[in-house]
């Protein structure tokens, strides 16, 4: 059995969950455990937080089983989440006119580009993210170099 990195276990527990009707976080041990990952309940619990993961009833279920709910668009990453993320996957931001780019570990890009995006940080217009880096695109009156700043205090890196 191996461990692995957060991302991967978190992409998995999501495809579990999408897959399976989970009951208990033993279970997800047990399942993860089918799939070679060695995790705790504890490590679990953590994930199913931050993935956002409920305990909802479904039609011929007799107990609540795990699910992730689709954030809407309109829903923004509370802000301490969005300094969770960037302190966690950012290892380097730099920045040319309004565009700034955010470097992460390899594959994990989307993780990041999918916080900023949520948040809705003010001077963001959008984001594209590949394997390990995010384009980050700034509006007109923050600029890069701006955008870039916020970004590192929100990374507690300024």
């Amino acid at each position: 059995m191996s461990r692995v990195p957060k991302n991967r276990r978190q992409h998995l527990l999501s495809r579990l969950l999408a897959d399976n009707a989970v009951v208990s976080q033993s279970q997800l041990v047990e399942l993860l455990l089918a799939e070679g990952i060695d995790a705790t309940q504890a490590t679990i619990s953590r994930d199913l937080e931050e993935l956002g993961a409920l305990k909802v009833r479904m039609p011929g279920i007799s107990h609540p089983v795990y699910a992730i709910a689709e954030l809407p668009q309109a829903q923004q990453t509370p802000i301490e989440h969005l300094r969770r993320v960037l302190g966690e996957w950012v290892v380097e931001i730099s920045s040319s006119a309004n565009l700034v780019v955010v470097r992460t570990p390899p594959g994990s890009a989307h993780v990041v580009a999918s916080a900023l995006d949520r948040s809705r940080v003010d001077g963001m217009v959008g984001t594209v993210a590949g394997d390990d880096t995010v384009l980050v695109v700034a509006d007109a009156a923050t600029g890069g170099a701006g955008l870039a700043s916020l970004l590192g205090r929100l990374a507690g890196r300024q």
